[in-house]
């Protein structure tokens, strides 16, 4: 009877290890992961980050560090991931401007060839907004405003050379009317910019806009995302409000250096799918009004080709610039 006591236990200890073999590797390893955020601490793409990352070590996986080091457009921080040890314990999270970039300078980069795609965690609808005592209430209102005063109404948010101001300038464009761009390193600095009404207006994303939208410091006259947003069913898509050619989300994923071993890039896969799948994850993102994303690997890389090329149509067909 002894003998089958310990054949149990075996068998439960084996069982366990098996069970925890990944968390194991990660917790030997001893080294916390660096996910490189290219923009200044506050926005939708920081808010995403920490969610995951503290899920993941939550869960036992590898402890997580989100570090800023934001400027130029972003290309400050994702050229540090390109000069990283390709071990993958230094990553990258992007936005759109990852591939909006490329299209509208040189860099010592290249997107599709010098990274490798992990995982597009999620998407963010984009608003447009006015200061809370503005008189403008509606899209049409603004427009007009634009149309009969050209250059004074001013739109501000991040930039330049984004998908924020490609945005902006698909609106401009479509509702030809003469708008006066203004870039900001961030979204938060925008918003402080509106809420002092030294600008007219601003875009920025659900997650950064909501509590000014909750008290009423902030008003939302539309969102560029093609789907109203859940938290503002009362706010309509700029294609409802009249331009059917204006529809634009953001998103936010992650990506690891080139030549990161192919090991290591299932590992973080694995990771990074499992995690924006949990229900704790998808709910703490519908709270910021962020839609889960999900493309892993080849298939993020299929979509980061593809806005690519999208992106550069636009910037060329529009003769954008974006310096």
């Amino acid at each position: 009877m002894q003998w089958y006591k310990r054949y149990c236990f075996a068998v439960a200890l084996i069982a366990l290890m098996l069970a925890a073999g990944s968390s194991c590797a990660w917790s030997q390893a001893g080294r916390s992961i660096r996910l490189i955020l290219p923009f200044p601490p506050g926005g939708p793409a920081d808010a995403m980050a920490r969610i995951v990352a503290q899920h993941i070590g939550d869960a036992g996986g590898p402890a997580m560090v989100v570090e800023s080091h934001p400027g130029a457009a972003t290309e400050i921080g994702t050229e540090y991931v390109f000069h990283a040890p390709p071990d993958g314990y230094t990553l990258g999270v992007i936005s759109n401007s990852f591939v909006v970039l490329p299209n509208v300078r040189k860099l010592t980069y290249n997107p599709l060839t010098d990274f490798t795609p992990v995982c597009n965690l999620a998407s963010f609808p984009p608003l447009i907004v006015v200061n809370g005592q503005s008189p403008y209430h509606t899209l049409a209102d603004l427009i007009d405003a634009a149309h009969a005063r050209p250059g004074a109404i001013t739109l501000g948010t991040i930039g330049p050379a984004t998908s924020s101001q490609i945005a902006f300038e698909m609106l401009k464009r479509a509702a030809k009317a003469d708008i006066t761009f203004v870039p900001f390193p961030g979204y938060t600095p925008a918003i402080q910019a509106l809420l002092s009404n030294t600008i007219t207006s601003a875009l920025a994303d659900y997650s950064t806009l909501q509590g000014q939208l909750q008290t009423g410091k902030l008003r939302a006259l539309a969102t560029t995302s093609p789907r109203r947003i859940a938290g503002l069913p009362d706010v309509p898509t700029v294609v409802e409000s009249g331009y059917k050619d204006v529809a634009a989300d953001f998103f936010g994923g992650v990506i690891a250096p080139a030549k990161t071993p192919d090991e290591m890039v299932s590992k973080l896969i694995k990771l990074f799918a499992a995690a924006i799948k949990d229900p704790k994850v998808e709910a703490k993102f519908a709270a910021l009004g962020f839609f889960a994303g999900g493309q892993c690997g080849a298939a993020f890389a299929d979509v980061l080709h593809k806005d690519y090329d999208d992106y550069g149509r636009i910037i060329a067909e529009a003769h954008l610039q974006m310096r």
